[in-house]
């Protein structure tokens, strides 16, 4: 047994091993598992394998289980070494013995290297800026999740898919994902970000559509000592003729301290906030085709015009699109938009290892760019994750001179061809593919079988 794990660490260090290994190597895991105090046996599936594997499986397009084993399968053949079984029971059960909060720790540790790269001339007015959103993720029918995470009220029971909230802060610079929270769907936006809020390091610039532009939410950031950047409220109207001007469009505002407390907060903090702060309020037109917003206002606590002039702030929320980019990236292109996991504490920690992934990715990435002198957020992430998948049998079979100049290769083929920045580019919300013209699922998959029996 110890022959086999160590085959196989050696085979994962050489293949997820090497283009990660600043990020996620094996003295980072062993670490937090000596900090968990986490005991485990001398079997294949140890934690180190497990993870692994849960990694690739991630990032493979095939995501059963039965293709993980089969790959752990694969590099134990060229070895003299007895063949695990094709059951997929050990691996499923390693799985369920990796703690939540030791995925969570790795997440964190690989959000935190990553921004240890970013140097002072890839900051946004020596700046470092993150951006906060909220999405969906659906996972398998059963009885745990419909629990933990039930399916929207609107649906019939038996007709629908258990989904989480998530809120998520990216970094602007490098792409990766640096927090996460999970709650229930119907979960608002600005509770997601209050548990975020702890993420932000001092001097960092949040940026956020309108769900987050609340008068506590501003108080908040700025105790922190970072700056907001939100879109307006819909229902906070403001007559352009009121507050300081300070430039075209751009004026200073005094924001009074709500009459009765807000769902969310609790009476102590709610009296603990001031009774006024000031903001600054920047409004602009869009006057693009195909745009549905044609005036956009914008709230921030970026006040001094001088540091921070009236274009930037609005070029800077123009950078917000990202976010949605970002998000596309792990649920469509990792595929996390529909998690396989049928429990709450395995969902938890699919998430969790989708983010590792992700971030794995754009560490490469960032790898890439800085080697060849290419923005890191021109490449493709899809790409990124088609050449690495590519390389793995290069990597693995080559030694350890030739290995290097195979991933100095990766690198380059990642950073040769950028996606192109496509400015005001807009395209009509159609769909030419036809959907398949089965019927909608109304009743209970049981109930339509006892009709097609009775019929």
């Amino acid at each position: 047994m110890t022959l086999r794990v160590q085959i196989l660490k050696d085979k994962f260090s050489q293949s997820l091993g090497l283009p990660f290994k600043e990020l996620l190597p094996e003295s980072v895991i062993r670490l937090a598992i000596s900090e968990l105090k986490i005991k485990y046996k001398k079997r294949l599936f140890d934690p180190f394998v497990t993870l692994w594997a849960f990694l690739s499986q991630v990032l493979d397009t095939d995501k059963t289980c039965h293709n993980a084993v089969s790959k752990i399968i694969a590099h134990l053949a060229e070895s003299e070494v007895e063949i695990p079984s094709t059951d997929t029971s050990a691996y499923c059960q390693a799985r369920a013995r990796l703690p939540e909060k030791l995925l969570e720790n790795l997440f964190n540790y690989s959000a935190q290297n990553i921004e240890q790269k970013v140097t002072e001339e890839n900051l946004w007015c020596g700046r470092n800026v993150k951006v906060i959103d909220g999405s969906t993720v659906s996972m398998p029918d059963t009885v745990e999740n419909q629990k933990e995470y039930p399916q929207p009220s609107t649906q019939k029971s038996g007709c629908g898919f258990p989904i989480a909230k998530i809120g998520v802060i990216f970094s602007l610079v490098t792409g990766a994902a640096v927090a996460l929270c999970i709650d229930v769907l119907n979960t608002h936006d600005i509770k997601l970000a209050r548990n975020l809020y702890s993420f932000l390091k001092q001097n960092d610039v949040l940026v956020g559509d309108r769900a987050f532009c609340a008068y506590a939410d501003m108080f908040a950031i700025r105790k922190l000592n970072c700056d907001a950047l939100f879109r307006k409220h819909s229902s906070r109207t403001t007559a352009m003729r009121k507050g300081k001007i300070v430039g075209d469009c751009d004026k200073l505002v005094t924001w009074y301290k709500p009459k009765s407390c807000p769902k969310g907060l609790s009476k102590d903090e709610f009296d603990a906030l001031p009774k006024s702060i000031t903001v600054r309020e920047v409004y602009y037109y869009i006057v693009i085709p195909g745009f549905r917003t044609q005036q956009v206002s914008l709230i921030t606590t970026l006040l001094d015009k001088s540091s921070y002039s009236t274009l930037e702030i609005v070029g800077l929320y123009g950078q917000r699109w990202d976010v949605e980019l970002d998000l596309r990236h792990l649920k469509t292109t990792l595929g996390m938009d529909i998690l396989r996991c049928k429990t709450p504490s395995m969902v938890r920690k699919e998430i969790h290892v989708y983010l590792l992934a992700y971030n794995l990715l754009r560490n490469l990435m960032w790898q890439a760019g800085t080697t060849y002198n290419t923005p890191p957020l021109r490449l493709s992430l899809q790409g990124t994750r088609h050449h690495l998948i590519n390389f793995l049998s290069k990597l693995l079979a080559a030694h350890s001179t030739k290995r290097l100049q195979i991933y100095r290769t990766l690198l380059k083929v990642i950073a040769h061809k950028a996606v192109p920045d496509r400015p005001g580019r807009s395209e009509p919300r159609v769909t030419k593919r036809r959907p398949k013209a089965y019927p909608r699922l109304t009743k209970p998959r049981h109930e339509l079988r006892k009709q097609l029996q009775t019929a």
